[in-house]
């Protein structure tokens, strides 16, 4: 009991934190951070918290097999703070800013080429935005997908490593996967290999659907707000972030469905009854 309240405790001050990172980082200390953002991350915290303290799972997938979470977490977490970091560099630069700045001036200008994510952001905030905040959005996602790179590779490391998701308690489908039932029917890996499929197809599309869809509707909505670094870090940061999500859950389901499928032939080969 006091093991899951702190940690629940501790989650929800760390998504908090990461709320607030960005504005603390661009305004500055002594400066208002916003009463907007501040209710934003006590509403984060507070749904954090109350997903990990509750004893059952609730929305959370992955809840009790990490690093999965924690891979997403960390990766999402620097990539908010390096961008922040970017665009205060403007007005008050150091060696980390810089760092930052070439680090992401090279991966997107290895990853421009015609039709890539990065040549896409660059296209559709063409007209939404200066030329010098265009010129950041750019740095900004060369280094968000680097980022989502990583994050894959660290997934792609877990499961090679150390054979994630299986743990000395094993693996248990209901409490890391609240929303996808077992009993539904049909063939269980069947339907987890499925909907691996889906989300690794939705995956590597939605870095080119989104652009698509913002330019569709660019007429009917006023995106002046992407002209605040805050909003334009959090638009890029879930650009990258989303889609790479997906991918990892689509990884992640592919290894389950694999290893309840070996499970089954193992039982098999033994003459027992299937059982997952």
């Amino acid at each position: 009991m006091i093991w899951r309240l702190s940690g629940a405790l501790l989650r929800a001050l760390l998504m908090a934190a990461l709320v607030v990172t960005p504005a603390l980082i661009l305004s500055g200390p002594g400066e208002d951070t916003g009463q907007f953002v501040i209710l934003i991350a006590l509403m984060a915290g507070v749904l954090t918290f109350l997903e990990y303290r509750a004893a059952w799972p609730v929305v959370v997938e992955f809840r009790d097999a990490p690093p999965f979470n924690r891979i997403r977490f960390v990766a999402l977490f620097a990539t908010v703070t390096a961008l922040a970091l970017i665009f205060r560099g403007d007005e008050t630069p150091s060696t980390l800013t810089r760092l930052l700045v070439f680090v992401g001036t090279r991966v997107s200008g290895f990853l421009d080429f015609p039709y890539s994510p990065v040549r896409l952001v660059a296209i559709t905030l063409t007209d939404m935005v200066d030329p010098r905040t265009l010129e950041q959005a750019r740095v900004a996602a060369g280094l968000s997908y680097l980022v989502s790179i990583l994050m894959l590779v660290a997934l792609a490391g877990a499961m090679w490593r150390r054979g994630w998701p299986l743990t000395r308690e094993g693996f248990n489908v209901w409490v890391n996967l609240p929303v996808f039932d077992p009993a539904a029917g049909g063939d269980l890996v069947r339907r987890v290999d499925r909907d691996a499929q889906v989300n690794l197809i939705l995956g590597f599309l939605l870095p080119f659907i989104i652009p698509a869809v913002v330019r569709m509707v660019a007429g009917a909505v006023d995106f002046a707000l992407l002209a605040s670094p805050q909003a334009l870090i959090w638009v890029v940061a879930a650009w990258a972030f989303l889609p790479a999500s997906l991918l990892m859950r689509g990884m992640a389901l592919m290894r389950l469905a694999h290893l309840i499928a070996a499970q089954r032939r193992r039982e098999a080969g033994d003459g027992a009854l299937g059982h997952v």
